[in-house]
């Protein structure tokens, strides 16, 4: 299951929102709220839509309307955090401090324990010994094209990985971006555009997407296989409008090469997030 908590302001529509989907069914649900039930923290991590919260300790359920609802109350462990400095303000590195960028994102939990249970109108979700993670966007727009994947439901638990590559508009033109990490054995290792990485390999198919990312240190190769797609609304100019498409059950094949071409880490991921959006050819490398 995946829940996303968000408002949009646009003047003709304004309204906050929880949206779900069941990675097994691809099934969605968008659950509407007024702008004044959205609250927030500053200080850290929290933030409810009406009777439902969401934080970096667990989220808690009320939802409701004519196609379904969800209730329930999910504890979280203690977060893996992405390291964050004035030099590197979060995942997005020095581009965080961009005032004009159309999206920004944020990664609030590389990894974590779940427990608890959830009732919905599907039966009883029981979440005991589950991994759960979270991050952020914000801004008025996602990208015309981009790239996102996510899994943290490896063999050994504690093994995170996330990608995303992105056309960005650039002061009158644009750029493939991406940013990313990948999370074993305590080892965080990062790899950005900024940080002068780079992408050697974009090849899609219909249900597969392969990746090769290599680094002054390290390569990756990536292999995905899209799973159930389900529909979720994405903003365009601050309006929910736009439908993108997103698997929840796929799974990606992990390698980590060190520069000696010995190989550091090989596995699969389930329970893996992808999108593949737009016209991925304005990506190729």
């Amino acid at each position: 299951m995946a829940f996303i908590p968000g408002i949009s302001l646009n003047g003709a529509d304004s309204h906050c929102f929880v949206q779900a989907i069941n990675g097994k069914t691809g099934q969605t649900w968008y659950f509407r709220f007024p702008p004044k039930a959205f609250k927030y923290s500053r200080k850290g991590f929290w933030v409810s839509v009406g009777p439902n919260l969401f934080s970096e300790k667990g989220i808690e359920l009320n939802l409701e309307n004519e196609i379904g609802f969800f209730r329930g109350k999910l504890e979280f462990g203690e977060p893996a955090c992405f390291p964050v400095s004035i030099g590197k303000p979060g995942i997005m590195g020095w581009y965080r401090y961009v005032p004009f960028m159309e999206c920004y994102h944020g990664v609030v939990s590389l990894d974590h324990a779940v427990k608890g249970s959830i009732e919905s109108a599907e039966g009883l979700f029981n979440f005991g010994n589950g991994r759960g993670y979270i991050e952020k966007d914000w801004g008025q727009s996602m990208p015309e094209a981009w790239i996102w994947m996510q899994t943290n439901h490896f063999e050994q638990a504690g093994t995170s990985f996330m990608l995303s590559i992105a056309k960005i508009p650039w002061i009158g033109s644009s750029f493939t971006g991406f940013l990313g990490f990948f999370l074993h054995q305590g080892q965080l290792y990062p790899f950005a555009t900024y940080t002068g990485a780079k992408i050697e390999k974009i090849d899609q198919s219909i249900d597969k997407l392969s990746i090769k990312i290599k680094t002054r240190k390290f390569s990756l190769e990536i292999n995905a296989l899209k799973g159930q797609k389900g529909s979720l609304k994405a903003p365009v100019s601050g309006n929910m409008e736009r439908i993108i498409h997103e698997s929840i059950d796929a799974s990606i094949q992990i390698k980590l090469y060190d520069e000696r071409k010995n190989l550091l880490f090989s596995g699969t991921g389930a329970n893996a997030g992808l999108e593949m959006v737009g016209d991925l050819k304005i990506l190729s490398v």
